[in-house]
């Protein structure tokens, strides 16, 4: 198992005689960008690595733990796991055995708990139809409204299925998520959520789709137990960078922060978790939730239908969209995209410090696409080829 990791005020001077007499690498945070460069860079290249977090806990967002009932839990919302890409699968496969998942997901709407994605039973269900796969089709060319240039959200759901399902199933979503409405917002939000002309309801369609068998944590535990990894918590790197000796960076955090604001914040959308147990063995049918027009929240997730845990009681999060707090979403506006090009000429002046991952990126991924993108960025470290990237195209919804 993975040493006990330091924090800021347990250091003393023995241990900074021999643990850290010198690093080849300091990676500032410990979820997926920086959990998988630690492993890659000690284990694979020999290097010694400094991982530092600011949080109590490894994992990043993808955290996980046991709540008061004994009930595995996502604190930072349910995070399920979908890639396209055998070699990112076959990566994580080391650390980790995989219980297969396949996510759904029901909106509720109009009083019933209706298939999201939007397929043939949705449309039937809403509106008591028998339509087939091909009648659906032509019943969504019939209800859609032509675009000339697909530019917002709300011209992409528009444009294939029509005023009234975007009503019901993304608009109200949408403006409680982002606190914008969809016609303010980039297409690429919208976009990654299918409509389907048949009858499949699972959320995703990627070719693996699976959950670590013992949950995240215990996975980023196996990725960090190597000797030339040190692992300190609660620990704001600026505080021990100036002291411990590093060679290179590999930053991880908000790109913004790294330099103290100097244009501005880059502006997110976070979210508010509440969490309950609750003593029953199933709270809801399905994973999670939505509640795109009702309520203040968006979603509620049930774990056990997530994790595959039985056990006699159940927990749930609901999802409260907010303006303030933790980085979550980035705000894909023409604006945004302008203040972020100015951070990112400052970053190819940095010497000696790599970004990687969602905030230094300022880039909505999936768990996945950091980690291709972790993996892509070792090959360029080390000076090898560059690693060809993986297609891991994924939808919304997986954080």
């Amino acid at each position: 198992m993975m040493q006990a990791p330091l924090e800021a005020n347990d250091m003393q001077t023995g241990w900074l005689d021999s643990a850290t007499a010198g690093f080849d690498y300091l990676i500032v945070g410990a979820g997926f960008a920086g959990s998988v460069l630690a492993e890659r860079l000690a284990r694979d290249a020999g290097k010694r690595v400094l991982v530092v977090d600011r949080r109590p806990h490894i994992g990043g967002n993808a955290y996980d733990r046991y709540d008061d009932a004994g009930v595995l839990i996502h604190p930072y919302g349910p995070h399920i796991f979908h890639t396209n890409s055998r070699d990112v699968f076959d990566y994580l496969s080391r650390f980790t055995a995989w219980r297969p998942y396949q996510h759904r997901v029901l909106a509720s709407v109009d009083g019933q708990l209706l298939p999201i994605p939007i397929n043939v039973d949705t449309v039937n269900r809403l509106y008591g139809l028998n339509l087939t796969a091909f009648q659906v089709e032509e019943f969504f060319a019939s209800v859609a409204e032509p675009v000339e240039k697909v530019k917002t959200s709300e011209d992409v759901v528009v444009s294939k299925v029509g005023r009234d399902l975007y009503n019901k199933f993304f608009r109200g979503y949408t403006r409680k998520q982002w606190g914008l409405d969809p016609s303010e917002l980039d297409a690429s939000v919208t976009a990654r959520v299918p409509t389907r002309t048949n009858r499949d309801d699972r959320y995703f369609a990627d070719t693996y789709q699976a959950m670590p068998m013992h949950g995240y944590t215990r996975m980023f535990e196996a990725m960090l137990d190597h000797p030339n990894i040190k692992v300190m918590l609660n620990t704001d790197y600026r505080e021990i960078q100036d002291f411990i000796p590093w060679q290179h960076m590999i930053y991880t955090g908000p790109v913004d922060a790294f330099f103290d604001y100097r244009y501005g914040k880059l502006p997110y959308r976070s979210l508010e978790f509440v969490h309950e147990t609750h003593a029953t063995e199933q709270f809801q049918a399905v994973g999670t939730v939505n509640y795109p027009n009702d309520y203040a929240y968006t979603r509620i997730s049930e774990f056990k239908h997530i994790t595959g845990q039985t056990h006699a009681q159940t927990s749930v999060v609901y999802e409260y969209p907010r303006a303030e707090g933790d980085p979550y979403y980035p705000v894909p506006r023409p604006e945004n995209a302008e203040l972020y090009r100015r951070y990112a000429q400052d970053v190819q002046n940095t010497p000696n410090v790599t970004f990687v991952g969602r905030l230094a990126t300022y880039r909505y991924y999936n768990m996945d696409q950091v980690v291709a993108q972790a993996l892509a960025t070792y090959q360029k470290l080390l000076g090898g080829a560059a690693a060809e990237t993986a297609d891991t195209r994924s939808e919304v919804g997986s954080r």
